[in-house]
């Protein structure tokens, strides 16, 4: 059974900085590569912020570049987002799934709000 949960969202000011977690289950975090994803305000396309593969390559977003960093602990099952430099764009709901096709499970998401 395929499970996502993540956390860490919240209200932050420009310029400051949130780290994410996600929990998955072993069935999908051992298999994939993972990712994080955002749906930002008013969008239903959700866009791949950041990607890690079991190797341990990553790949960014252009927007994102230089201000966040993907993580995994494979000993937890689970994928971290360090986000720095936050902008009022980074608006969004973010989720993590498989990496770089995600899986047609979502889970609830976690909201960060970039706003003074």
């Amino acid at each position: 059974q395929v499970q996502l949960v993540e956390s860490g969202g919240g209200l932050v000011q420009p310029g400051g900085s949130l780290r994410l977690s996600c929990a998955a289950s072993r069935s999908i975090f051992s298999i994939y590569g993972m990712g994080w994803y955002r749906q930002a305000p008013g969008r239903k396309q959700r866009n791949l912020v950041a990607g890690i593969i079991s190797g341990g390559r990553t790949n960014y977003a252009d927007s994102v570049k230089g201000r966040f960093t993907i993580s995994r602990d494979n000993a937890k099952n689970t994928v971290y987002l360090q986000m720095n430099s936050l902008k009022p764009e980074d608006t969004a709901v973010y989720y993590c799934n498989a990496f770089p096709a995600p899986t047609d499970y979502w889970g609830q998401g976690t909201q960060v709000t970039v706003s003074s």
